[in-house]
C-alpha cells in the first residue's frame, strides 16, 4: 500500500495538485482535524521497503451511516478536496461509490444546515473517486493481481520451506492453514509453489469420498519414499454440504487412518505483515507497477467528470487499466453468492485466474496415476529430453519438475540430460521420474547442472541423438543453433520448444524469463540493507552495480522497487551531461530533508563510464555535500530460494511446453517416424502481457541484437520516465499506452453479471490455453 502512497503522492504534486494524507481510513475522513494532512514529496521518502501502511486504516462503522458521510463530506469541502483515491477491498470501493453517489445531496444538507455557503458547495459540486485494490487475499475481480497478494505469498512459502527442512528429517505430514475465508487463491497457488500433495479451498469442494482419497493418496506418496506429506488449507474451505473443514479435522483424520506424526501450523496475520516484495512495490513479473497504478489513479481523476463512472485501477498482464468500479464490485459479489448456492462451477469462472492453476495443479501434483489411464499417448515410447543451457537461475527446477510429470502422464519417456549441451555431447542422459524430481520447486539454481553453450560442432550433438532408442523430442532452455544444423542432420528435425530461463530477462518472444523474478527481490532486498546501513548517519549516496549483461530489466526495475534516483542502461543512451544532470539533482535533493541517495548501473551500460568513473564523479562533485559507497552485487542475483511467481511461472510454463510437445508429436508422426522441420515446430514459449504463446525461433531473429543478446524492442522501456518523475525530475509522461488495453478489458468486464457466468468466446479460448 504504501508503494501505491507514495506514487499518488508524488504524481499528483508533479502535476500540480495538492495532495492530502487521510490518515485511519474512512474514520479518519469523519473525524477530520489532524487525521487530514497535507502532503509533501519528502513525507513519502522511505517507504517503500515498509509493511503496512504508515497513514493508517481503520474500519470505520460512523461512515456506514449517512451522518458520518455528511461530516466526511464537511471535512473534504472545508479543505477543498474534490478528488479521492481509495485503497482497499471491495468494501471499501463500495463505501466510495455510494459517497459519491451521495455527494450532491450531501452538499444540500450541509448548506440547508448552514455547515457552508453556497460558493463551496459550487466549487466542490462534484467528487471524483479512483480506487486500487488492497488485498492478500487476491479476491477482486477484474485485476489479474491484487495489492499485497504477492507479499503474503512471499511470507507463506518462506514459512513452508522453513518447515519443509524438519518435516522431512522426522517423516512428517503438515498440514498449513493460509488465509482465504471466501478466496482460494493463496491456497491454490501455495500449493503449487510448494509441490502440496493436497489442497482445500472454499471455491472447490472436494467430492464426497474425499477422505478415502486423501488417506490413500499420503499412504501411497509415504511407500514411494517420500519423507514429507504437504497440505494446503484456506481458511474457507468447505465440503459440498457447506461444512467448514479445518486443519484440525483434517489432523485427527490422517492420524486416525494413517497413524502419521502430523501438525498444524495456523499462519494467521503472519501473512500480513512483512517487507513488501518486488512485485507488490512495482507488480512486476506480470504486471506493469504500483508506481503506475499510482500514476494510472491521479490521471483518472485528473481526466474526470461529473458523468465519469467511478474507476478501478486495475492489472491486465502488464498494463494498468481503468474499469467500472461497481461491475467489478459486482462480479466479486457473485462470487460469493455463487459458493452461498453450491454453484461450485460458476464460482470458478466468475475468479476467472483459478482455472489455469487448478489444472496445473492437478496435472503435477494430485493425478499421477489416475490421470494416466485417461493419456491419449499412453506409453508412447517417445524420448523426451530437457536440458538446461547457460547461466543457472531460480525456476529452473521448478519447470524442469513440471515438465517431466506431465511427460510421464503423456505417456513419454523422461530423460533427464546433465551439464547442458556439453553434457548431450558427453552421453549424459539418464531416465529420469515422478519421484526423481520431488521437492525440486523450491530449489535454486539448476539440479540438472547448467552450463554456457561453447559452440560445440552439431556432429557431437548427432552422434548423441542416434544412440536413443527412438527419435526424441527435446525441451530446452536455449539453442537456436541445434535449429540451424536441421539443414544438415535429419535427426535434429524433432519438435523443440525454448523456456526463457535468465535473470537478465533478455529473452525475445517473452514479456518475463523464468528466474528474473527472485534476482530482483534478491537486488531490491539489498538496496533496502544498503540504505538501510546509512539510518542516522550523514548524507551518502550509494553506486550499486547489478547484472544483466547488456540488458537493463534488472536495473530499471530494481530501480523503480527500490526508489533510486537514477539507473544507467545499455538501452537508453547516457552521456557526460545526463551524469552532470544527475549528480546536480542529489545535490539539491540533499539540501533538503532527504540524506539518502541511490543510483543503479547495469553491468554493461557502457564501456567508459564504469561503475568505479560513476562513483569517482559523484564523490568528486559531491564534496562537502554527500559522501558515496559502491557496491557491485555479482553473482548473488542468481542464487537463493525461488520466489513464488518463480516457481508458480516455471510450473506453468514447464507444463505447457510439454504440452505442446505431445501436441507436434501427433502432427509429425507419419508411418513410424517423426519428421519435423517446419518453422513452427521450433518455439519459443513466452509469456506477452496476459497469454503464455509459442513464436517460431526463425521469427525472433528480426526482433533480436544477437551482439548485445537482447531485444531489438522492450515493454518495460516505458516504465523508465515515471521511476524519474518519481525521482523528482522534470520530465513528460505519456499514458497514452494504456489506452488500447483499457478498452480491451473495459468490453470484457463491463458485461452484465448474469452474462459473466457464461465463458464469452474470449474467455474459453483462454480456459484451453
Amino acid at each position: 500500500m504504501n508503494a501505491a502512497v507514495r506514487a499518488t503522492v508524488r504524481v499528483g504534486i508533479y502535476t500540480g495538485a495538492k495532495v492530502y494524507f487521510v490518515h485511519e481510513g474512512y474514520q479518519g475522513l469523519v473525524d477530520g482535524g489532524d487525521n487530514i494532512k497535507l502532503a509533501t514529496w519528502e513525507s513519502v521518502s522511505m517507504m517503500l521497503q515498509l509493511g503496512g501502511t504508515v497513514i493508517g486504516s481503520a474500519r470505520c462503522m460512523d461512515f456506514r451511516a449517512r451522518e458520518g458521510r455528511m461530516k466526511a463530506a464537511l471535512n473534504l469541502v472545508k479543505l477543498g478536496i474534490t478528488n479521492l483515491c481509495v485503497i482497499g477491498g471491495d468494501g471499501s470501493l463500495t463505501g466510495a461509490n455510494q459517497f459519491r453517489k451521495e455527494w450532491a445531496t450531501l452538499l444540500v444538507d450541509l448548506v440547508k444546515s448552514g455547515k457552508i455557503t453556497d460558493d463551496e458547495a459550487r466549487k466542490s459540486s462534484h467528487l471524483n473517486i479512483v480506487g486500487m485494490v488492497g488485498s492478500i487475499d487476491n479476491d477482486f475481480c477484474g485485476t489479474d493481481m491484487t495489492i499485497g497478494t504477492d507479499s503474503a505469498l512471499h511470507r507463506i512459502i518462506e514459512v513452508v520451506d522453513a518447515i519443509t527442512t524438519t518435516a522431512q528429517s522426522h517423516q512428517r505430514t503438515f498440514i498449513l492453514e493460509v488465509m482465504g475465508r471466501h478466496c482460494g487463491y493463496l491456497a491454490l497457488v501455495t500449493a503449487l509453489a510448494c509441490g502440496a500433495d493436497w489442497v482445500f479451498i472454499p471455491e472447490m469442494p472436494p467430492d464426497e469420498g474425499w477422505e478415502g482419497h486423501l488417506c490413500r493418496r499420503l499412504a501411497d506418496q509415504r511407500a514411494r519414499g517420500s519423507r514429507l506429506n504437504v497440505i494446503i488449507v484456506a481458511e474457507g474451505a468447505m465440503d459440498r454440504g457447506g461444512n467448514p473443514i479445518s486443519s484440525e479435522d483434517i489432523k485427527k483424520l490422517v492420524e486416525k487412518n494413517l497413524g502419521f506424526d502430523t501438525r498444524t501450523t495456523v499462519l494467521g496475520h503472519v501473512q500480513r505483515g512483512g517487507t513488501p516484495s518486488a512485485f507488490d512495490r512495482i507488480l512486476v513479473g506480470i504486471s506493469l507497477c504500483l508506481c503506475a497504478m499510482g500514476v494510472e489513479a491521479v490521471m483518472a481523476l485528473l481526466e474526470a467528470t461529473p458523468e465519469t463512472p467511478a474507476c478501478v485501477v486495475s492489472l491486465s498482464g502488464n498494463q494498468a487499466v481503468r474499469l467500472p468500479l461497481m461491475e467489478c464490485v459486482q462480479v466479486t459479489k457473485d462470487v460469493t453468492t455463487a459458493m452461498a448456492e453450491k454453484r461450485w462451477e460458476d464460482a470458478i469462472k466468475l475468479r476467472g485466474n483459478f482455472i489455469k492453476l487448478v489444472k496445473t495443479l492437478a496435472l503435477t501434483e494430485m493425478c499421477h496415476r489416475s490421470l494416466l489411464v485417461t493419456s491419449p499417448l499412453l506409453q508412447s515410447n517417445i524420448n523426451v529430453a530437457i536440458v538446461n543451457i547457460g547461466a543457472p537461475c531460480a525456476g529452473m527446477n521448478a519447470a524442469v519438475r513440471s515438465a517431466v510429470r506431465i511427460g510421464i502422464i503423456q505417456g513419454h519417456n523422461m530423460l533427464a540430460v546433465h551439464d547442458g549441451f556439453e553434457g548431450l555431447a558427453q552421453g549424459k542422459i539418464e531416465p529420469i521420474t515422478w519421484t526423481g524430481v520431488s521437492g525440486w520447486t523450491g530449489k535454486g539454481g539448476s539440479e540438472l547442472g547448467t552450463k554456457r553453450y561453447s559452440n560445440r560442432p552439431l556432429l557431437l550433438l548427432r552422434m548423441i541423438i542416434r544412440m536413443q532408442d527412438e527419435y526424441s523430442a527435446i525441451a530446452y532452455m536455449g539453442g537456436l543453433e541445434l535449429v540451424q544444423g536441421r539443414d544438415k542432420y535429419e535427426e535434429l528435425c524433432i519438435p523443440m520448444v525454448v523456456i526463457p530461463a535468465t535473470v537478465s530477462n533478455n529473452v525475445p518472444g517473452s514479456d518475463f524469463s523464468i528466474g528474473a523474478d527472485t534476482a530482483l527481490n534478491t537486488i531490491t532486498s539489498t538496496c533496502d540493507r544498503i540504505k538501510q546501513s546509512a539510518a542516522g548517519t550523514k548524507r551518502r549516496v550509494f553506486i550499486i552495480e547489478t547484472a544483466g549483461g547488456y540488458c537493463g530489466y534488472l536495473a530499471t526495475m530494481a530501480g523503480l522497487a527500490a526508489g533510486a534516483d537514477a539507473a544507467y542502461i545499455y538501452e537508453d543512451k547516457f552521456g557526460i551531461r545526463d551524469l552532470e544532470m544527475n549528480v546536480e539533482h542529489l545535490v539539491q535533493k540533499m539540501k533538503t530533508d532527504v540524506k539518502r541517495g541511490l543510483i543503479l548501473r547495469n553491468e554493461n551500460c557502457n564501456a567508459n563510464y564504469t561503475t568505479d568513473f560513476i562513483f569517482a564523479l559523484y564523490s568528486e562533485e559531491g564534496k562537502g555535500i554527500f559522501d558515496c559507497r559502491k557496491n557491485v552485487l555479482g553473482h548473488m542475483q542468481q542464487g537463493g530460494t525461488p520466489t513464488p511467481f518463480d516457481r508458480n511461472f516455471g510450473t506453468k510454463m514447464g507444463s505447457k511446453a510439454v504440452l505442446w510437445i505431445t501436441e507436434k508429436l501427433k502432427e509429425v508422426y507419419r508411418h513410424g517416424r517423426i519428421f519435423a522441420n517446419t518453422p513452427d515446430s521450433a518455439c519459443v514459449l513466452g509469456m506477452k502481457k496476459r497469454a503464455l504463446t509459442f513464436q517460431p525461433l526463425a521469427e525472433l531473429k528480426e526482433q533480436t541484437d544477437f551482439e548485445h543478446r537482447i531485444p531489438k524492442t522492450s515493454w518495460w522501456l516505458k516504465l523508465r520516465p515515471i521511476m524519474k518523475i518519481l525521482a523528482k525530475y522534470n520530465i513528460s509522461l505519456d499514458t497514452s499506452e494504456h489506452a488500447h488495453m483499457e478498452h480491451v478489458i473495459k468490453k470484457r468486464v463491463s458485461m452484465p453479471a448474469p452474462l459473466m457466468k457464461k465463458a464469452s468466446p474470449a474467455t474459453k479460448h483462454e480456459e484451453e490455453e
